[in-house]
């Protein structure tokens, strides 16, 4: 497929599927959320193809899911995502900002004629696998939260290990925290099953995805509530941004 109509493609298919969640009955996103994912989604097919576009809906589907566990039990304690979980522009970058560098990054360095074809190769592979850690590190995150609050028997903020309640800013519990390292592996496998990483990339993801989200709750225990700018969606930029940093990193010395 040239460039070309891989463009035409990514928005025709994405215009389609904004019609199609347009009018379905269930919203998982407000409906300025739906525009930015459409423009999210024309980036991704245009920079990374179909493979780069099914991490991201694996990500969507799978995280909205989990949004939704036990999600009357969490509204009445207080503790769920607002709108019920329907993301709005906020939580679409919050999200995938990251990401979205990386692939454009990737797509800009394949374009790239005047660097060696070596040289260009191993730099589209580590920003390729910086977008999928960072993917891997979000949901990671959102898993690890909402299993968390839903069915976190105990859970201990991450700086002392003192009990805290459910959905107190950098608390963890082990169920969430399994459950987030469940979540890494999946969407790192997805991205390998479709050509976009090696076995070892996969390991890669879900180290930095670890390390990451665990930094994430250092992050909302000490420093969130203390800086009004810091909110939940730039916390989710940092988040990211240090998972596909770890994994570029890493993948810099083991690629």
């Amino acid at each position: 497929m040239d460039l070309l109509t891989q463009w035409l493609v990514a928005i025709a298919l994405n215009t389609v599927l904004l019609g199609l969640t347009w009018i379905a009955p269930k919203k998982l996103l407000t409906p300025a959320g739906l525009v930015h994912a459409w423009v999210l989604g024309v980036v991704l097919w245009g920079t990374l193809g179909w493979q780069g576009y099914v991490v991201m809906m694996f990500y969507f589907l799978v995280g909205s899911a989990v949004t939704r566990v036990g999600l009357a039990q969490k509204e009445a304690a207080g503790i769920a995502e607002k709108r019920s979980g329907a993301r709005g522009p906020e939580n679409v970058w919050g999200s995938a900002l990251v990401a979205t560098l990386c692939a454009l990054a990737a797509y800009t360095v394949m374009g790239n004629e005047g660097m060696g074809n070596e040289g260009a190769a191993l730099i589209t592979s580590l920003l390729i696998l910086g977008y999928v850690a960072s993917m891997s590190t979000k949901l990671a995150d959102t898993t690890a939260t909402e299993i968390g609050k839903a069915y976190g028997k105990r859970t201990f903020l991450i700086t002392t290990f003192q009990p805290v309640p459910r959905g107190t800013e950098g608390a963890v519990s082990l169920e969430g925290t399994l459950a987030g390292v469940v979540a890494a592996v999946a969407i790192a496998l997805v991205a390998w099953a479709v050509g976009l990483i090696t076995p070892v990339g996969v390991a890669l993801c879900v180290i930095a995805a670890f390390i990451a989200t665990n930094l994430e709750s250092v992050i909302g225990a000490t420093l969130q509530s203390n800086y009004r700018w810091l909110t939940n969606e730039m916390v989710n930029i940092v988040n990211t941004f240090i998972g596909a940093g770890v994994a570029i990193a890493l993948g810099s010395v083991l690629l």
